[in-house]
């Protein structure tokens, strides 16, 4: 990370938390450049980074001010979970949302898909064709059941950002993070298990629970600081959990990143109780801190972290390459996707290795965080501004993805059906509940925002959120 992006973090942070009020002038250039260590040069940088996040407005000959629209609202409330474990819902509805996403004309507010249309990813178009074009042709052969030992070793090297140190050996690779997942759950846990969850939490992942006969038990989890260890050991003391599966770095729905001592605290839990814990990390590389926040893995001394991740929030989703570190369990994984699916597709292991390998993935990597970050900025504001006074929203501090918590009047399912004839669709918050739970909520991606396309969307969706508010 350069200076200008450290030092515009480091004045965005305390922007956010409000020790910068809105409409306060911000310390001169040259008091930062005195108080940073840093040049004149460096400061300007910086503050212009935070104008294109519009956080900050420069005005003629008097400094660099708070914006005056910045008005944060408040933040989603932790909600009240069932004290039991459900038998987990909501297939329907995952199912309607990821077969009417690629409608033709649809305007998909709020589905997991990064941009793909930066010019950073162009080596790797390069890097397909170049792999294709192999005349050993091994790209079209079976590889290994862990994978491509080209493609571990490159993981491997990534994995040192987030504090781990790991031998290719114990990486298998996968047909996306959604493999790992269920690779994970299936080596650990049997039908009718419990497993603890964060809530909200991935519907993908709680689906692979349900298919597998087993029941989850939500988790209070501040939209901050990440789950409740105090909630958690609780919930140990009265059911027989078996395994604790959580996104604790740029989570999903909420964009938090855990705090190291309360993922050390958990992991603590989880070995005095003898759990294992299935750690989601496929937004971890997105976070917007520099370095990247450290995984639960890294602190994991006893190989009970099973660590999932993949490409296909940093890359491509088509690509269907992810990858799991198993720990104590890879007997059993390695196992686990044999029956699954056998080998991973050979091509893309091969290209991804070769994109990695020539430094292009840490290229790409800093250009969609800063777009990432600046676009988290305007959905904000849209929403602040389109949709009913009241409204709560997130503070992701990593990855694309915003959630919202409407007025408990609201029922954004029904919402989706009133916008759906529009072309319009959003992701309602029941189905990243287990139990059905947060049904006045919704997430929203800002990946990649067109003002003449998203803007008017969102504009529409606060329009029809105030009818439906007026008619009670």
């Amino acid at each position: 990370m350069n200076r200008y992006e450290h030092l515009a973090n480091v004045l965005g942070e305390r922007i956010e938390q409000g020790l910068y009020p809105s409409g306060q002038r911000l310390p001169s250039v040259r008091m930062l450049s005195n108080e940073h260590g840093v040049s004149v040069s460096t400061v300007q940088q910086a503050y212009r980074m935070l104008e294109d996040r519009l956080l900050v407005e420069a005005r003629p000959k008097s400094g660099y001010f708070v914006s005056a629209s910045k008005r944060l609202p408040g933040l989603p409330a932790v909600c009240r979970t069932p004290q039991r474990p459900v038998d987990i819902s909501q297939w329907d509805q995952v199912l309607a949302q990821i077969t009417s996403r690629v409608i033709p004309g649809m305007i998909a507010l709020g589905g997991g898909t990064p941009d793909l249309s930066l010019p950073s990813l162009r080596p790797l178009s390069r890097a397909l064709v170049k792999v294709a074009q192999r005349t050993d042709l091994s790209a079209l052969y079976y590889d290994l059941i862990d994978g491509s030992k080209e493609l571990r070793d490159q993981i491997a090297r990534l994995m040192i950002d987030s504090g781990s140190s790991i031998d290719a050996e114990n990486l298998v690779i996968t047909t996306g993070c959604h493999e790992a997942l269920s690779i994970a759950i299936r080596s650990v846990c049997e039908f009718g298990d419990i497993v603890a969850v964060d809530s909200p939490s991935f519907h993908g992942a709680m689906q692979t629970l349900k298919g597998f006969g087993m029941k989850a038990l939500e988790i209070p989890t501040d939209p901050v600081t990440g789950i409740s260890i105090e909630a958690l050991e609780m919930a140990l003391e009265q059911w027989p959990i078996k395994a604790i599966q959580l996104t604790p770095n740029c989570n999903n729905p909420l964009g938090y990143n855990m705090p190291d001592e309360r993922k050390k605290a958990l992991l603590r839990l989880a070995q005095c109780y003898d759990i294992a814990i299935i750690e989601d990390d496929v937004y971890g590389d997105l976070a917007y801190q520099y370095p990247r926040p450290a995984t639960i893995y890294s602190f994991d001394d006893d190989g009970r972290v099973l660590l999932c991740s993949s490409f296909s929030k940093t890359l491509a989703p088509g690509l269907r390459m992810g990858w799991i570190a198993p720990g104590r369990y890879r007997d059993r994984a390695l196992h686990m996707k044999y029956i699954g699916t056998g080998a991973s597709a050979t091509h893309p292991q091969l290209a991804i290795a070769d994109f990695i390998k020539e430094g292009y993935y840490q290229t790409h990597l800093r250009r969609i965080r800063q777009q990432y970050q600046q676009n988290l900025c305007v959905m904000t504001d849209w929403v602040i501004r389109y949709f009913p006074e009241g409204v709560r929203v997130s503070r992701p501090q990593g990855g694309f993805l915003l959630w919202v918590e409407l007025d408990e009047k609201i029922d954004t399912q029904k919402l989706n059906r009133l916008l759906e004839p529009e072309k319009i669709q959003i992701s309602v918050g029941s189905i990243f509940s287990a139990s059905g739970k947060y049904r006045n909520c919704l997430r929203l991606n800002y990946s990649q925002l067109d003002e003449k396309i998203h803007e008017p969307a969102i504009k529409r969706v606060g329009e029809v959120i105030h009818q439906m508010m007026e008619n009670g």
